[in-house]
């Protein structure tokens, strides 16, 4: 896990919480693997162990982690599933909502819209070819 967790002023418990679903999303804490303790993650971040667990306990609420007595905290099955279908939505809220809104503002149809998200991936697909420094991903 990245170690930059102090940022724009989200709860150091909800950062906590986000790195670890950003590993369970990225593959490198897999699903039915140990997860780090709270201590560890209080020790890695160099936070409060209480708001390690914080962290934590938003995730095992929410069905990602489950912690099981005298051996530690583990990912569950589906949790990376659970976690994309999350995301999924909140892309779909924060970013294809306003953008359909503005295109029926626009009076432009979903084949319009398809059109120039077609369009502009074509476009920046050529960009990033282009420029050997262009971050890929």
């Amino acid at each position: 896990m990245e170690s930059n967790v102090i940022d724009d002023g989200t709860p150091l418990f909800t950062q906590i919480a986000e790195k670890v679903e950003d590993s369970i999303l990225n593959g490198t804490l897999p699903e039915l693997s140990r997860a780090p303790s709270t201590n560890e993650l209080a020790g890695f971040y160099s936070i409060n162990p209480a708001t390690a667990a914080k962290g934590i306990n938003q995730l095992v609420s929410k069905g990602v982690l489950e912690k099981r007595r005298g051996v530690g905290m583990f990912v569950t099955e589906g949790a990376r599933a659970l976690l994309i279908n999350e995301h999924r939505t909140a892309f779909s809220e924060s970013f294809i909502t306003p953008l359909l809104n503005e295109a029926n503002r626009l009076g432009l149809g979903a084949k319009d819209v398809i059109a120039l998200i077609e369009e502009r991936s074509r476009e920046l697909r050529l960009t990033t070819a282009a420029d050997p420094t262009a971050s890929k991903g």
